[in-house]
């Protein structure tokens, strides 16, 4: 079984509580950037467009660049794609939506795609409540390569998420029965490979944020970590009393359950109380460029990020398979959305339209949903060249106790592309692996 990992439920949790911290209003507006790319094929004659869907999250509370990484990279990847002839001759025609962030957004513009737009699938999905879904799947429309902000690509037929889900996904209930099941391999991995014994976790006195720390909390101690905690208060933060208790414990590493804002004055408060954890370790969401200017005032804890998650480093240096799909995602990224900073959730949204396009291609000149779900859900599990770790569809009806998970490691470092700064790989994704034991929790 492709259990959820531990990375992918962080991602998860932590987007949950983002929408737990703020209320979730805006209309849906317009979006300029990259929008209707109608591309030409290369050579041949024009023939029909594949219309496909992105909703993002553009305008949403948590603010205006939080859920857009999957969008750009998605349609960066379809410029490269309809500049070298489409998929079989075809442009792929992408229309984007932005929901605002909230469930009448959203349904919104699953109405418009659907209806309007009458588009032939959903790829990179990046929606902070996705209100639509039992709709999209009753309409048979595959939604490709979303990411699972919230637990709906573990719920309903029809939608694959960007890291695989072997739950039974009936659209009765998330995974089996309404428990989802998260791994230990980020523990496990600081355990083994970094040698790491104790941790802290801090979170906000506010029930999303605790309930994300419990979760944490219990994945460590499963991995026999002697584990502290530390509250904030919402309102009233006091980041410098939560340094000194991080420092007077010196725990090895350093998790929390704190949106971006408050993970850049915790380091702040860290660095001033000289705290100097082995790791302060973060998320794919937070696996981006931005991270010398959102941590500008506090360079050691900085220098202490780690992040993980599912898929290849955007900044991998390697000279491996999976490398040269890097280094060709930043190069689109380079001609087709130059002046953005570089992101993980772009990787990813390169690598979910890459996951369309392979799947639309495999049809032949007869371009079907049917044929583009046997692809996704039946075929092999995907990697998009290596840049994700395999991610499958094949349902199992009770999940293991145990299951062997991989995961990808990369860590800050100020010095790293020629002094910029920069994300370097720890080891490669396919081999950093472990069987850890599953841990269920309710969604």
């Amino acid at each position: 079984m492709r259990a959820r990992r531990a990375a992918e439920a962080a991602g998860a949790a932590g987007a949950a509580l983002l929408l737990a911290l703020t209320a979730a209003c805006g209309s849906r507006l317009p979006e300029s950037a990259f929008e209707d790319r109608r591309g030409t094929p290369a050579t041949g004659p024009a023939r029909e467009p594949i219309t496909v869907g992105i909703i993002t999250s553009t305008t949403s509370p948590v603010g205006g660049e939080a859920f857009t990484g999957p969008r750009d990279g998605a349609l960066a990847y379809f410029a490269a794609l309809n500049r070298n002839g489409g998929v079989n001759g075809r442009p792929v025609r992408p229309v984007t939506c932005d929901d605002g962030g909230s469930g009448v957004g959203n349904n919104e513009c699953v109405r418009k795609l659907l209806t309007d737009e009458k588009v032939f699938a959903l790829v990179a999905t990046t929606a902070l409540d996705y209100a639509g879904a039992p709709r999209v799947s009753a309409a048979g429309v595959p939604d490709i390569g979303g990411q699972p902000v919230g637990a709906a690509y573990d719920t309903y037929p029809h939608l694959y998420g960007i890291y695989g889900s072997q739950a039974p996904r009936d659209g009765k209930a998330p995974g089996w029965g309404g428990t989802l099941y998260g791994g230990t391999e980020v523990y496990r991995y600081f355990k083994r490979v970094q040698k790491a014994r104790s941790a802290a976790v801090v979170s906000y006195n506010q029930a999303a944020s605790a309930a994300y720390a419990r979760l944490i909390v219990r994945g460590l101690e499963a991995e026999g970590y002697d584990v502290t905690t530390e509250q904030v208060d919402f309102a009233l933060p006091n980041f410098p009393a939560v340094a000194a208790g991080l420092r007077d414990r010196g725990a090895d590493l350093v998790f929390d359950a704190l949106d971006t804002h408050g993970n850049a004055r915790l380091c702040e408060a860290m660095d001033a109380a000289g705290v100097r954890p082995t790791a302060k370790v973060t998320n794919v969401q937070n696996w981006s460029d931005v991270v010398a200017k959102d941590y500008k005032d506090s360079p050691g804890c900085r220098n202490a990020l780690w992040a993980t998650g599912a898929s290849r480093n955007y900044d991998d240096q390697g000279s491996g398979p999976g490398s040269a799909a890097v280094r060709e995602f930043r190069a689109g990224m380079a001609r087709y959305a130059k002046g953005r900073p570089l992101s993980q959730w772009q990787l990813e949204g390169w690598a979910a339209a890459m996951w369309f396009a392979d799947a639309a291609r495999s049809c032949g000149a007869e371009v079907t949903r049917a044929c583009v779900e046997r692809f996704v859900a039946d075929g092999p599990p995907y990697t998009a060249r290596g840049l994700l770790l395999p991610a499958s569809f094949r349902p199992r009806p009770e999940p293991p106790a145990t299951d062997r998970t991989c995961l990808s490691v990369a860590r800050w470092r100020d010095g790293a592309r020629g002094g910029k700064g920069g994300w370097v790989t720890q080891g490669d994704m396919d081999t950093t692996c472990f069987t850890v034991p599953q841990l269920p929790y309710r969604p």
